[in-house]
């Protein structure tokens, strides 16, 4: 039997401190969230140091995993657990080097079944594929059907992440296709409820196929 799935909390492309520090405190209260990635774009070192100082205590606090995106140096410097590249980031054994061979290096494979196998055949702790929905948060380079997770789950035992469009209405197809975790955007921090309401829904829904 697999493991149940799990929420993967991806923080917007901007947004203000003190206004996000609550934002996160109150979508964490709603229920179990395995991870949250530090996502800041556009943006300069010291503001993702700023964020990673008042987000991270937050994370361990719920006892929830703390990525940052694309920087292998800053999630080293900061002692964040962890890493996420993509394909115009470093390369997965560059961020390894850097974060070092305990913390959580997961790699971006999009519709790439090719690109699942070669991280996983170097090492990576997830793999992450998408969009699989439609998604204002970014623009999709790639769209992708729920089968690759049913594929990716009778390949290998390492996780995937679904990515893209995620909601509380669509998010059950990949669950029962078999992503170990959904990674979700606008589906929390925009929700009409607010995020405490967003990830207990998430929950309701998933319950129906983990």
């Amino acid at each position: 039997m697999t493991e149940s799935c799990r929420l993967y909390l991806i923080s917007p492309p901007n947004f203000f401190l003190d206004d996000f520090e609550k934002q996160l405190l109150n979508a964490l209260s709603g229920g179990d969230v395995a991870c949250f990635q530090l996502r800041l774009k556009d943006t300069d070192d010291n503001a993702i140091r700023d964020a990673s100082k008042r987000l991270m205590p937050i994370c361990r606090n719920y006892d929830v995993a703390f990525l940052i995106n694309d920087r292998p140096d800053l999630a080293a410097e900061m002692g964040a657990d962890g890493v996420h590249v993509g394909s115009d980031d470093v390369t997965y054994e560059v961020a390894r080097r850097i974060v070092g061979s305990e913390a959580t290096v997961g790699v971006s494979c999009y519709n790439s079944r090719h690109l699942a196998i070669l991280a996983g055949e170097q090492g990576a702790d997830y793999v992450a594929f998408g969009a699989f929905y439609p998604t204002k948060t970014k623009e999709a380079r790639t769209h992708v059907e729920p089968n690759i997770l049913s594929w990716w789950q009778e390949t290998t035992t390492i996780p995937s992440v679904a990515i893209g469009g995620i909601n509380t209405k669509n998010c059950g197809a990949l669950v029962k296709a078999g992503a170990n975790f959904l990674a979700i955007i606008s589906g929390v921090w925009d929700h009409k409820y607010g995020p405490a309401k967003a990830i207990n829904l998430f929950h309701t829904e998933m319950e129906k196929y983990n």
